[in-house]
């Protein structure tokens, strides 16, 4: 059998790819892999990325990778997480593997070759090229990269003004001196707010619904303890992102279990923070509980500083219409802008929104169930990465690699080519759930699309654990033998064994 062109491709060049192939290339240093990387540079979200303040929303103690000390201020804007990532590409010898300008438009699996068939756009223009692999790692992330979402508004085409999305940010947009509307209530709403109140006339949130936001100095205190200590700088890494996990785990338990508790610990420090009288409730006080949609972190307060200023002013209502001078909200009142910037969030992107297929049938991935939320049932040699909801999304990266890790050695041992996860007779009766629980986790880009996700069922290993502090536990342990991971080995070694 003619041999594929690689033994591994990898799909995207953000933080999920880049740590893949850390992983990939240390523990397998034979196998020959490559990474697709649709744009011209690595980075994903923290490239493409443009607008004001752009930064991130966990710690970079645990959103930046185990292998890699992060000795910066926790929260860091765009470009500083861009050197990190550029700093581990470099240093690990990647970006020789990594092939820019290749979009991968179509995978197809073949049975009888047992090999994936990636059809890759390159330049614009030219014929697509074709690459053949045994094992496909998607790692493109999790969101449409191309726009935003923006909720149909109406009459959006009477305002006399520009109208922005912060996911497509011009380049040449200058807020100085003009007011600005900003439509949203989440983290990205919030990064942008106190930057454009530096220079804007003045800055309305706009918010149909509040979120909750906590605040602190963009500084770990026990970080600058140990590194007053002189420990090493991984020494510190480890520590305090063992640290920071423990308390994120306090905060998830208790807002799973005395929510009142949390809800008005969070109010009571933003009422702190905020001018004498502020409607906190109205404006900062969600209706759900803390957590069943993402905590946002202010830090240094500064969405609260800028309010307390007098730059910003926050409405919370929904939006009725657009007009020539900005917009109506539900209960009649005129907000006037010239700007209006549309922070209403992103869309959910199923696969990097590739086309696949297993010899010609296309896949469906609203109807195949997500395998340790690693693999997908019936889908054979694939892998995905889905980070956590709660807590830093590379935490899972670094699990789920080990694991992908652990599995192709398995095939490897056992004398085969092709690993399938198959229900077993006794998966027969089991019921096809969705993915994410609505009450554990219910933002909009996860209800928008909920119909369009893998399912997952009532038993192990066809589930997909959205709690860190679980899956750390059971992934690294979990049984690669019991009957659900159909090993195949290439055809001359089936015959020979006849």
């Amino acid at each position: 059998m003619k041999q594929p062109d690689l033994d591994m491709v990898i799909v995207g060049a953000g933080l999920s790819g880049i740590g893949a192939a850390h992983h990939l290339q240390e523990q397998l240093p034979d196998m020959r892999f490559a990474i697709l990387e649709a744009s011209e540079g690595i980075g994903g979200t923290w490239r493409i990325h443009t607008y004001p303040g752009i930064r991130s929303d966990s710690d970079l103690y645990t959103f930046g990778f185990r292998f890699k000390p992060w000795t910066d201020k926790p929260i860091a804007e765009a470009h500083l997480i861009l050197e990190y990532l550029n700093e581990v590409v470099d240093e690990d010898g990647l970006r020789s593997k990594i092939r820019f300008h290749h979009r991968l438009v179509n995978a197809s699996w073949s049975n009888e070759l047992q090999v994936w068939r990636l059809l890759v756009q390159t330049d614009a223009g030219r014929e697509p090229k074709t690459i053949t692999t045994r094992f496909l790692w998607n790692c493109p992330g999790y969101y449409k990269q191309d726009k935003g979402y923006t909720p149909t508004f109406k009459g959006l085409e009477a305002f006399r003004g520009r109208i922005v999305h912060p996911q497509n940010w011009p380049n040449d947009l200058d807020v100085a001196d003009k007011r600005v509307l900003v439509i949203g209530s989440g983290a990205t709403a919030a990064t942008l707010i106190p930057k454009l109140a530096e220079t804007a006339a003045h800055v309305t949130m706009l918010q149909r619904s509040p979120t909750y936001f906590w605040s602190a100095p963009n500084r770990n205190l026990f970080a600058d303890i140990l590194r007053g200590l002189k420990l090493p700088d991984m020494w510190v890494h480890q520590l305090v992102r063992k640290f920071n996990l423990t308390i994120a785990r306090m905060i998830q338990d208790k807002s799973r279990h005395t929510p009142e508790k949390v809800r008005k610990r969070i109010l009571d420090e933003a009422r702190a923070r905020l001018p004498e009288g502020f409607d906190v409730e109205t404006h900062f006080g969600p209706s759900y509980r803390p957590w069943q949609q993402r905590l946002a972190f202010l830090p240094e307060g500064d969405l609260f500083a800028s309010i307390r200023g007098g730059n910003v002013s926050i409405v919370t209502d929904c939006t009725d219409r657009f007009v020539e001078s900005g917009v109506v909200t539900g209960q009649g009142d005129v907000l006037e802008a010239d700007i209006i910037v549309t922070a209403t969030g992103f869309d959910l992107s199923v696969m990097g929104g590739i086309h696949f297929d297993i010899d010609g049938a296309p896949v469906d991935f609203s109807k195949a169930t997500v395998h340790r939320g690693v693999m997908l049932s019936g889908v054979p040699n694939f892998f995905y990465v889905f980070g956590y909801l709660r807590t830093s999304w590379t935490m899972r990266v670094d699990l789920v690699s080990d694991y992908v890790i652990r599995i192709l050695r398995h095939v490897r041992s056992h004398s085969s080519i092709q690993v399938t996860p198959t229900f077993r007779t006794t998966d027969d009766d089991m019921p096809g759930l969705p993915l994410f629980s609505e009450d554990e986790f219910n933002p909009g880009y996860i209800k928008r699309s909920a119909h369009l996700l893998p399912k997952q069922g009532d038993r192990a290993p066809w589930t997909f654990e959205v709690d860190y502090y679980k899956e750390r536990k059971i992934l690294p342990s979990a049984t690669l033998d019991d009957g659900t991971l159909v090993l195949s080995p290439a055809p001359e070694t089936q015959r020979a064994a006849e």
